[in-house]
C-alpha cells in the first residue's frame, strides 16, 4: 500500500480508500456477509481510509461498518458525513424530492451524536458537511463542526461538493482538511477555481465515484439489467440518450488500459492518482474481488503521452451526459 497525507495534517491515509455506500444503499441487492468480508480484506491490504455517511440507508451503513471498525479502531481512519435529511423518514438517493439539506448548528450536534453511536466510536476522524445548506451561512455550519473538534468528538473537518467561495469562507473559520467531490477522467468540473483553491489552502481532494459509478466497465446491455432500485437508472450517463456515446468511449478506453496491462478500472484510478499527491480516490465496492483489483492501480505509472491519449479520447466522445439528475446537480458546488 502507498500512503498520502491528509491535507496539512500528519495523517497518512491509503492512497486508494474505500467508499462503503454501495454495501447498504443505492446499487441494488446487498450482501452483508460479503460486505463484512470486504471490510476485513481492506484491513489486510492496508486500506485504512473508509468513507460512509449518515444518510446511507438511514444509518445502516454506519452500523454495518461498526462491526469491523470497532474491534479494529486503531487501523481505520473513518470519515462520515451529515446534512441530508429525509422528509418522511424514508431514505432515497441524494437530490430526490424527499431529501433536504440541513446544515444548522442544532442538527449538526444531533447528527454527530447519532453517527458516533451507530459507529460505536468516541471520535469521528473526518466529518464532512455532505452538501452546503443555502439557508445557513457556511461559517455557522463550520463553526458548529469546530465545536465538535473542541469537544473531542471530531478530529478533522471536511466539506463535500462545495464551491471555491464556500471553501474559503469555511477555511477562515476552521482549517478544512479535505474536500470530497465527484472526480474522474469523465467528471472534471472542479478543474479551475475549486481545485486551485484546495491546492492554495493545502486541502486534500477526496475523489468519490472515480470509476464513474461503474460506467467505466459497463456493457452495452447493462443499463437495462440494473436492479429496479439501482439509482443509476436516474443518471443521464446511463440513459439511452448517452449510452451509445459512452459505450464507444469506454471500449476505446479499455484498449488504452490493455496497452498498459491494466483493467479499465485500474487505469481510471491511476488517472486520478496521477493528477497530484493531493488526490485520494475512494472507489466504492462491496466485493473483495473488485477491492483487490482496484489496488492494482497503485502499480500503474502514466506518462504525459498516456494522459494526453485519454484527453484526446474524451474529446472524441463528448456526449457523455451529466453526472447527476437536474435535482441533484442543483445541490453541488454551492
Amino acid at each position: 500500500m502507498q500512503y498520502r497525507n491528509l491535507g496539512k495534517t500528519p495523517e497518512k491515509l491509503s492512497a486508494i480508500g474505500l467508499g462503503c455506500m454501495g454495501m447498504s444503499f443505492a446499487y441494488g441487492p446487498i450482501d452483508e456477509t460479503e460486505s463484512i468480508a470486504t471490510l476485513h480484506k481492506a484491513l489486510d491490504l492496508g486500506v485504512n481510509f473508509w468513507d460512509t455517511a449518515d444518510m446511507y440507508a438511514s444509518g445502516k451503513n454506519e452500523e454495518l461498518i461498526a462491526k469491523v471498525l470497532v474491534p479494529n479502531r486503531d487501523k481505520v481512519f473513518i470519515a462520515t458525513k451529515f446534512g441530508f435529511r429525509f422528509k418522511n423518514g424514508q431514505a432515497g438517493p441524494s437530490g430526490t424530492p424527499n431529501t433536504y439539506i440541513d446544515g444548522s448548528p442544532e442538527w449538526i450536534k444531533t447528527a454527530a451524536e447519532a453517527s458516533l453511536k451507530r459507529l460505536g466510536i468516541d471520535t469521528i476522524d473526518l466529518y464532512y458537511a455532505h452538501r452546503i445548506d443555502p439557508n445557513v451561512p457556511v461559517e455557522d455550519t463550520v463553526g458548529a463542526m469546530a465545536d465538535l473538534v473542541k469537544e473531542g468528538k471530531v478530529r478533522y473537518i471536511g466539506l463535500s461538493e462545495a464551491s471555491a467561495a464556500s471553501i474559503r469562507k469555511a477555511h477562515a473559520v476552521h482549517p478544512i482538511a479535505a474536500l470530497q467531490t465527484e472526480y474522474s477522467f469523465l467528471t472534471r468540473e472542479i478543474e479551475g477555481d475549486i481545485l486551485h483553491t484546495t491546492r492554495e489552502l493545502g486541502i486534500s481532494l477526496v475523489a468519490y465515484s472515480p470509476l464513474s459509478r461503474g460506467l467505466i466497465s459497463v456493457k452495452k446491455d447493462q443499463p437495462s439489467t440494473l436492479a429496479a432500485d439501482d439509482f443509476r437508472r436516474t443518471l443521464p450517463r446511463f440513459s439511452d440518450a448517452h449510452m451509445d456515446n459512452n459505450i464507444r468511449l469506454i471500449e476505446a478506453f479499455a484498449d488504452i488500459a490493455q496497452s498498459k496491462n491494466a483493467t479499465p478500472a485500474q487505469l481510471a484510478l491511476a488517472w486520478v492518482l496521477a493528477q497530484g499527491q493531493d488526490m485520494l480516490p475512494i472507489p466504492g465496492t462491496k466485493r473483495r474481488s473488485y477491492l483487490e483489483q482496484n489496488m492494482g492501480a497503485l502499480n500503474i505509472t502514466l506518462s504525459p503521452s498516456d494522459l494526453k491519449a485519454i484527453d484526446d479520447l474524451i474529446a472524441q466522445y463528448p456526449e457523455t451526459g451529466a453526472r447527476y439528475s437536474e435535482g441533484a446537480l442543483s445541490l453541488v458546488n454551492r
